[in-house]
């Protein structure tokens, strides 16, 4: 389902765009909502009815009579009940669903940049607790409209009873609402802080959580668990600081209208000892006053909840207007096949042929791949038209840039290769025999329908790196850019993995980015870069012979004492 396009200049304006995504919701939430409150007012007439006109006359019928309204109208009020909740539930699950689908929409709008834009704990606290939130905030078109309905008739039924009466509601009700208003300011201030710092702090675990093996290794394990133990400490005395606002919010919004409730009987049964009111009147002023106490506390409630959903809703905000690194434009791309060229770096991907990227530094390299597959602003050209200039989406139809640690999601295993594609067996087949991960297939309980864990956490990285390889092998795009694609396994399966890409990707350009002789053997064309610009081009073997940084880089030899670089000039 299309969430549609959110108005993104405002929290409020955010929230609106929620109400008008589902109108039908809403008008049937508002009205059920509505009739609910106002039917609550009901019965307190029928008793006072019964009384007066039952019960002190000695009248069987009209007691009998009101007596079964009651009971009637308590049978709708249930029935308007069951429907207002159910009502209200779909709009909440609605505004949930549709911020989740425009935070995963804009995430993917955002590809390369997200990372270097919002922290992952960020969009993770977006996606489940700002949504549930903004989800909460919407109960203000139901109850909320309701709540207001139900004080304006139970003024006027008071009104019918004593002017006075209806003063002190009319009075006292809006006075109980602006009491609590400054404490929702504070709540803001405080849940804005307390998100921010959540938000830092579900980073940071993300990132213990991931380089937990690496921390192992170099000691500094401790060192990080004691730096989020601190955190979490900060985060606790924060939540403290919304707990107390919160705790006074929840405290009037039961306190006062109790308080209330005693005001108004207190007169209430003054005026009937004097003789103003009737013992019914004075019964239907006692029921008109307790129901009273749901729409004041339905109506603190929503000003709770819509302070809180307008912190919530300018988190989503934030992040709906990130904007990627390079946009692209609606020109057409060329017709294959067509080369690639890098201005930066003096790289040049021809069609057809195996191309390898060989530098010291290992961002070099991955930085002309961002470049080339358009996923950072650039000179880069494609087939003479500047790659900036044409439609991403046909960009990405032909130009796939497969990263050594791009995201495995849960599935089987046939799922996770296939992506978004639906191939057939032998398809699929072949893309695992290229990235030679038969004994993956064979090594699961039930080979290709066997469950994958998130980040495929049940498989070896060696593993997970071939299960990436066939993925992008069996998308099977015209222009294929794969960072380090064999850098986890051992050498007799990067011999092997070398000889098959060649072969699988015949006829179609692929670029690969590595130092290993295995692959660099096989491939067309090496270029050699250093400071990210090509300082020698041509064959593995001649430029074994002409370039001793290259030699020393590739050679696995021990670490020169001449960095390569240099050594090259």
């Amino acid at each position: 389902m299309d969430p549609g396009t959110p108005d993104r200049r405002s929290a409020a304006r955010y929230l609106w765009w929620l109400v008008r995504s589902q109108p039908g919701r809403i008008a049937a939430g508002a009205l059920l909502g509505s009739a609910w409150t106002v039917c609550l007012t009901l019965p307190p007439y029928f008793l006072a009815r019964a009384i007066d006109d039952g019960l002190a006359p000695g009248d069987r019928p009209a007691l009998a009579g009101w007596t079964a309204a009651v009971l009637g109208v308590g049978a709708l009020n249930a029935w308007l009940a069951i429907m207002r909740h159910r009502t209200m539930t779909r709009v909440r699950m609605d505004a949930a669903f549709r911020t989740v689908q425009v935070v995963v929409l804009h995430a993917t709008r955002l590809g390369a940049a997200l990372p270097r834009k919002v922290t992952a704990g960020e969009v993770v606290t977006i996606g489940f607790g700002d949504a549930a939130v903004i989800a909460h905030a919407l109960t203000i078109t139901g109850p909320g409209v309701g709540a207001v309905l139900a004080y304006v008739v139970v003024a006027g039924l008071l009104l019918a009873v004593s002017p006075l009466l209806a003063a002190v509601v009319l009075v006292g009700v809006p006075l109980l609402v602006v009491l609590v208003g400054p404490l929702l300011g504070r709540l803001r201030g405080a849940e804005t802080a307390y998100r921010l710092r959540q938000g830092e702090l579900a980073a940071r675990f993300g990132d213990i959580a991931g380089g937990l093996r690496v921390l192992n290794g170099i000691g500094g394990k401790d060192v990080y668990a004691e730096r989020y133990r601190r955190g979490s400490q900060e985060l606790r005395e924060k939540g403290y600081q919304v707990g107390a606002v919160t705790s006074w919010i929840h405290a009037l919004g039961v306190g006062l209208p109790t308080v209330f409730l005693g005001a108004v009987t207190w007169v209430a049964a003054r005026m009937a000892a004097q003789g103003d009111i009737t013992t019914g009147e004075l019964v239907a002023v006692y029921g008109y006053a307790g129901v009273l106490v749901v729409p004041v506390t339905s109506l603190i409630e929503c000003g709770y909840g819509l302070s809180r959903g307008l912190v919530a809703a300018r988190r989503v905000i934030h992040f709906l207007t990130l904007e990627p690194d390079a946009t692209g434009g609606d020109a057409d791309p060329p017709a294959p096949p067509a080369a690639l060229r890098d201005p930066a770096s003096g790289v040049e991907i021809a069609p057809g042929r195996l191309t390898a990227l060989v530098s010291a530094r290992p961002g070099d390299s991955a930085a002309v791949l961002d470049r080339l597959g358009g996923f950072t602003a650039s000179a880069v050209t494609w087939g003479g038209i500047r790659l900036d200039t044409i439609d991403p989406v046909r960009v990405r139809e032909r130009i796939l840039l497969a990263d050594n640690e791009a995201d495995l999601f849960a599935g089987t295993l046939r799922d996770v290769v296939a992506g978004r594609h639906d191939p057939g067996d032998e398809a699929m087949g072949r893309a695992v025999h290229a990235a030679m991960a038969e004994d993956v297939v064979r090594g699961l309980p039930d080979g290709l329908d066997s469950a994958v864990d998130p980040q495929a956490r049940n498989l070896s990285g060696g593993q997970r790196q071939r299960v990436r390889l066939a993925r992008a092998l069996l998308a099977d795009p015209e222009i294929l850019l794969a960072a380090e694609p064999t850098s986890a396994v051992d050498a007799h399966t990067e011999a092997t993995i070398a000889a098959r890409l060649r072969e699988a990707r015949r006829g179609r350009a692929t670029v690969v980015t590595t130092t290993s002789p295995l692959l660099l053997d096989r491939a067309d064309t090496v270029y050699y870069l250093v400071d990210g610009s090509v300082a020698a081009a041509g064959d593995h073997r001649d430029l074994l012979r002409e370039h001793p940084g290259y030699r020393l880089l590739v050679s696995r030899d021990d670490e020169p004492s001449t960095p390569p670089e240099r050594a090259a000039r």
